[in-house]
């Protein structure tokens, strides 16, 4: 007997309160751009600039005892990951210390320099400094661009691709749900003050991945039922749509979560950000595809004279099947 979380034959109604719904996410907006404005991100090495020092030791590296060496020196956000390579020898373990500008400086001065190394050589007695560089504000300012440009080159991206798959109705439907989806991930790591760095960027696209992932399901689920009920009220086929996908949508988001909360506990405070991140954006990716991208679809109306072999035409163009 198999275990069955939600039913099969579900009549949920998500457009009876779709108002409701949409005035919520319209207020969520725009308190994350309040935040965002008030209060801004608490950037991370990467977007404010800083010193990398990059060590080598014959002891194993041990990060914690590392960042606890670190700590007490209050020299704010810094970042302790061990460096793998295959042609390292076995007393080559080498790490890499990053530390941001310290007061708009350009790089770290020599003094916390030298205080980052007598800490490190107080853990491990042999270990070697083998090379200190630094990352200025400018470089950092052109990162933080770039990954503005990235994720909105992906949604641009992503437009086109929804515009030829389905109509400009659809397409406008998930863009407006990726937007919510990224503006309230911003918002909610500059009320936390989490770091934010590239590897938040990269959640970020990846959010963006997932929640396209979801809202393509349902829209082509709803695309099938629109030629199979043709009279039926757009809602009516919206809801229909959904609640047959909603199974698949609810267990794909739960296996997802087991596996972000188990990293999040497991994972150490280097991909925490990241991980968290995912997090919050497995479920404001899921609430997305069914209370913002439906919802758009269903106020701005959808074209209902399609014929079967247009639908079909149109699948086979792209690789999918109706």
């Amino acid at each position: 007997m198999r275990l069955r979380v939600i039913p099969d034959n579900t009549s949920f109604d998500f457009f009876k309160r779709w108002k409701l719904w949409f005035g919520i996410s319209g207020l969520m907006i725009v308190l994350a751009l309040v935040s965002f404005g008030a209060r801004g991100l608490n950037y991370g090495i990467d977007f404010r600039g800083g010193t990398t020092i990059r060590t080598q030791s014959a002891e194993a590296v041990d990060v914690g005892a590392y960042r606890d060496a670190l700590g007490a020196l209050g020299l704010g956000d810094v970042v302790i990951s061990e460096v793998f390579d295959p042609s390292f020898g076995p007393d080559q373990n080498v790490a890499m210390v990053r530390i941001q500008a310290q007061n708009e400086e350009e790089a770290v001065t020599p003094e916390t320099i030298s205080q980052v190394e007598a800490a490190l050589q107080g853990v491990s007695p042999d270990i070697e400094f083998v090379s200190v560089e630094s990352v200025g504000p400018k470089v950092s300012g052109e990162l933080i661009w770039t990954a503005v440009e990235a994720v909105v080159l992906a949604i641009g991206a992503v437009l086109i691709y929804i515009w030829l798959r389905f109509e400009w109705q659809f397409a406008l439907g998930a863009v407006l749900a990726l937007v919510h989806d990224v503006i309230l991930t911003i918002g909610v790591f500059s009320e936390l003050q989490m770091k934010f760095d590239l590897t938040t960027i990269a959640a970020l696209l990846t959010i963006v991945g997932y929640s396209l992932n979801d809202t393509v399901v349902v829209f082509d689920r709803v695309r099938e039922n629109l030629i199979k009920y043709k009279k039926t009220d757009l809602k009516d086929v919206l809801n229909l749509s959904i609640n047959e996908t909603l199974s698949r949508t609810f267990m794909t988001s739960f296996t997802t979560l087991l596996a972000l909360f188990a990293l999040f506990a497991l994972g150490g405070d280097v991909i925490r950000g990241f991980v968290f991140a995912m997090i919050w954006g497995v479920f404001v990716g899921t609430y997305s595809s069914v209370f913002v991208a439906s919802t758009v679809l269903l106020w701005l109306g959808v074209k209902r004279d399609w014929t079967k072999t247009e639908a079909e035409a149109d699948a086979k163009k792209n690789g999918s099947s109706v």
